[in-house]
Parts: structure tokens; C-alpha cells; sequence
């Protein structure tokens, strides 16, 4: 697997600090006023904003215990977006640097998503449209076949969102306003709450949240106040793919500042993923899909010295108990014979790095 050019993943860098610095200024303009509020015994950060007519608006902003919020708080009035710079330096890293830029369709799905304060709400980017971030994260490029995508998945945490006391734009006008054809998906359940929006053309967006308890929540789709009227379906192991999520900057227009699942949990969590699917139609087509990217960034954290990360988050998961052991094992017995000896060479190397024991799934 080729590497990045460091001139690039360096230029990358910059461009997600300034995609960061732009969206905040968008968020929260000099006229407003950050508020620290305690709810619950923690501390947050809210966002006041006049609203003309002398009362205010309040923006959800994060955690008061979040570093990079707090130097923001202090500096926002400081910060300057430069459009264009931005754009040459997207145009560069897709054009020469080797990294991927998403398609139109979902590049503006993320963006208009991104303006209404998804991210900010701590929402995370999942499935293949996040997987496309990982060329730059991990500083090696990635064979397009892996990259192909006809929807955009997004997860919150379900007691995030109920937590947040803000919300999205309502989320059809939010896809109409790029597309007029978007549409509330019926949900399987017969429940008039709609987890997915899709086109004339089929394109799909679809809410996702975790699931650690029942499953006769499984088939419903759970109510999501920050989502701006959309629901989400809960989903088993979800919660381990999107904890301790990883800001980086999608390439598309002046780089789109998002927050996506860290590689090595988006790897291990694909071969669990991948033996739950079915064997046959458009199932056994994710279920490939899922374990080629899989094993692309398993070569790929290894090809960049990341096999701790690797082992610490393979360790967690293994540790859930005999679902999720039974989940890797299967997953893991999809890899050709190669691909299962460098995984367990990877994950022999990372446990020396972490010492701790692994246990093999084959």
C-alpha cells in the first residue's frame, strides 16, 4: 500500500484546522456570547445569539472539560476563514496528494448536515463516506473500489441526543434543499417515526443509534430530539464503533470539518458487522465490501505503526463477551488466508506494544 507524500498529509492538516476555525465562526458569529451551564452535575458550553428582538437563541456547544473547546471559547472572536486558500489546498489533495474526495451527492449531504450542527451535536460519520477520511488519517491511499457509496449513514448516541437540549433544522428540509426529491423513508415497522430519507434516484441517508438493551427495541426506531425530526434505528455494537470518535476534514469544496469513527474500532467493528449479514442479493455485496475495508486498514495500521491502537480496541471488543467473540471469529474467517496471518501478526506485535495477552479469533 502506498503512502501519502508528508508535503500532503501536512497540507491536510492545516486544512482541517481551518475548516474547524470556519465552522465555528459560522456556529457561533462575534455577536453572540458563550454561557458555561451545569446540567445534571457537569458542566457544558452553550451559545447565546440575539435574536433581534431582545430576547436570544442558545446554541448547544460541548463538554466545559473539552480542551479545544475552551481554547475556542477564548479565541473565537480571533478567527478568519480563507474560502479560496482552502479550496487549492482540497484541489491539491485529491488532485496530486492521492487522497479521495467524496462524491457531489454525498459531499453536499455531509456539508449541509455539517452547517446545521450535526457535528457539533456530536454526531458521527459512519460507513463508507467516513471510511474515505481514512486515506488521509492514516496517511496511505486506498483503492477506489473500497470507496464507492450510494448513501450516508450517521450516528448519535441516543443519550446525547436527548441530553443536548438542541437540535438540528428539520432534517427533509435540510435534504430537499439540495435535492426537492428527498423523502421520509416508511419504516419497516409499520411506525410513522421515519431512521432514513432517500431520492428519486435512490440515494439513501439513514440515522443509526446504539443499542445495549433489549432487543425488542431492535425493529423500532428510537426517538431522537437533536435530529431535527428524524429518528434512528438502534443498532447492537454500534456504541463501540463511535466511542472516542476522531475529528478530521472531508474533501469536498473548501473541506468539510467532521467527526468520524476511529480506524482501528471501524475495522474490527466491519468484520462483526459483516457476520450478521446475509449471504445472498445486496446483503452478500455489503458483507464483501465490509470485509475489504476491513482488511485495507488493518494493512494499513500496520503499514503505519498503529498496531497498539489496533490491539487495545480489539481487546475491548473481544472482552464484551461470546456475541461479540462469535461476531470477530466469523468475521475474521472471511479473510483470505494472507489477510488472517498479517492480522494475527499485527495483533501479536500490538499486544507486545500494550502488554496485554490477545486471544486469536482463528
Amino acid at each position: 500500500m502506498k503512502q501519502v507524500d508528508l508535503t500532503y498529509q501536512t497540507m491536510l492538516a492545516e486544512l482541517a484546522q481551518r475548516s474547524m476555525d470556519a465552522a465555528w465562526t459560522a456556529d457561533f458569529p462575534p455577536a453572540g456570547r458563550f454561557q458555561r451551564v451545569v446540567v445534571k452535575e457537569r458542566a457544558y458550553w452553550y451559545f447565546d445569539i440575539p435574536d433581534g428582538k431582545g430576547g436570544k437563541t442558545r446554541r448547544y456547544v460541548g463538554p466545559a472539560n473539552d480542551p479545544e473547546i475552551a481554547q475556542r471559547v477564548e479565541t473565537h472572536q480571533q478567527q478568519k476563514d480563507d474560502l479560496r486558500a482552502r479550496r487549492r489546498m482540497v484541489s491539491s489533495l485529491t488532485r496530486e496528494g492521492g487522497m479521495i474526495a467524496p462524491d457531489p451527492m454525498s459531499g453536499d449531504i455531509v456539508e449541509v448536515l455539517a452547517t446545521g450542527g450535526l457535528f457539533r451535536l456530536r454526531g458521527v460519520l459512519i460507513g463508507t463516506v467516513a471510511f474515505q477520511t481514512y486515506a488521509g488519517i492514516l496517511g496511505v491511499r486506498l483503492p477506489l473500489a473500497a470507496l464507492l457509496t450510494g448513501d450516508a449513514d450517521i450516528a448519535q448516541d441516543h443519550a446525547i441526543s436527548h441530553e443536548v437540549e438542541d437540535s438540528l433544522p428539520p432534517i427533509v428540509e435540510l435534504l430537499q434543499g439540495i435535492d426537492p426529491t428527498f423523502r421520509p423513508v416508511p419504516h419497516r415497522s409499520g411506525s410513522t417515526a421515519s431512521s432514513a430519507f432517500q431520492n428519486a434516484t435512490g440515494y439513501r441517508v439513514e440515522f443509526l443509534t446504539s443499542n445495549r438493551g433489549s432487543d425488542d427495541y431492535i425493529d423500532q426506531p428510537s426517538r431522537m430530539p437533536a435530529l431535527g425530526g428524524a429518528s434512528a434505528d438502534p443498532l447492537r455494537f454500534l456504541d463501540f464503533l463511535i466511542r472516542d470518535p476522531v475529528r478530521t476534514v472531508l474533501l469536498h469544496k473548501s473541506g468539510i470539518p467532521v467527526t468520524v469513527p476511529d480506524p482501528a474500532r471501524y475495522a474490527v467493528h466491519k468484520l462483526i458487522v459483516a457476520s450478521r449479514r446475509r449471504t445472498e442479493g445486496d446483503s452478500a455485496l455489503k458483507r464483501d465490501k465490509d470485509i475489504r475495508q476491513a482488511a485495507l486498514l488493518f494493512e494499513a495500521l500496520e503499514q503505519t505503526r498503529r498496531l497498539s491502537d489496533l490491539a487495545l480496541v480489539y481487546n475491548e471488543a473481544w472482552e464484551r463477551g461470546p456475541a461479540w467473540q462469535d461476531g470477530i471469529r466469523s468475521g475474521a474467517g472471511m479473510l483470505t488466508a494472507k489477510q488472517r496471518d498479517h492480522l494475527a501478526d499485527s495483533l501479536r506485535v500490538g499486544a507486545i506494544q500494550i502488554r496485554e495477552d490477545i486471544t486469536m479469533p482463528f
